[in-house]
């Protein structure tokens, strides 16, 4: 039931703009991602290798509204970018939901490439209600795949989410993901994501609350 850092939410008032300010900022490029069915979101993919970010956005506000995870994404982008959430990994989601008293759903993903992405989360509704708690995720699609091994334009050669600091309850944090060997620190705070940093051949860059 090992875990790892699967990806990074940063939720934005718009896709194509964020993109651009990750990229001219920090030589990170993204591709398309697609739409969430049924949530009124849709997102970007700024792939890392294993793991990536996912800038995620309302693009339908009646169909978001019907939902929690889409009504989740437009309060947090209506103050615009910000770091919003982490998800972790696993091989073991029924194990991980076991283990919190937590419910596995099924999602799916339709690329602009016509394929279907599909996966199981589980505790989306802890994380929404009690933010920085991580929700986690077991891909039902092969490693090539998955957003993270998505061919993107970088200019920095990104090698992947090397830290992220949350804040919030420590030991509420450190109960929640067990003792996974991962590159996550909690501290006291207002509860959020701090800072997040990834490692690229051009040295480490570093994300912090709202910034992109």
């Amino acid at each position: 039931m090992a875990l790892r850092i699967d990806h990074l939410i940063v939720a934005v008032p718009d896709l194509d703009e964020a993109a651009a300010r990750l990229f001219e900022r920090f030589g990170l490029a993204s591709v398309e991602g697609g739409r969430h069915q049924g949530h009124g979101t849709a997102n970007r993919i700024v792939p890392l290798g294993d793991d990536y970010i996912e800038l995620m956005s309302v693009i339908d506000p009646a169909e978001a509204e019907t939902s929690v995870m889409g009504r989740w994404v437009d309060a947090a982008a209506r103050e615009g970018a910000r770091l919003h959430a982490l998800c972790l990994r696993t091989d073991d989601i029924a194990g991980v939901a076991a283990d919190r008293g937590l419910e596995a759903i099924p999602m799916t993903r339709l690329r602009p490439d016509g394929m279907v992405l599909s996966w199981r989360l589980a505790g989306l509704d802890r994380a929404i209600s009690e933010p920085p708690l991580p929700f986690f995720i077991q891909w039902d699609t092969g490693l090539r795949e998955m957003p993270g091994a998505a061919v993107a334009p970088h200019t920095c050669d990104p090698t992947g989410i090397t830290g992220v600091e949350l804040t919030g309850d420590p030991a509420g944090i450190r109960a929640w993901i067990g003792d996974a060997d991962i590159p996550v620190v909690a501290a006291t705070g207002s509860p959020g994501i701090t800072k997040v940093t990834l490692g690229t051949s051009l040295g480490e860059i570093v994300l912090e609350g709202s910034e992109l």
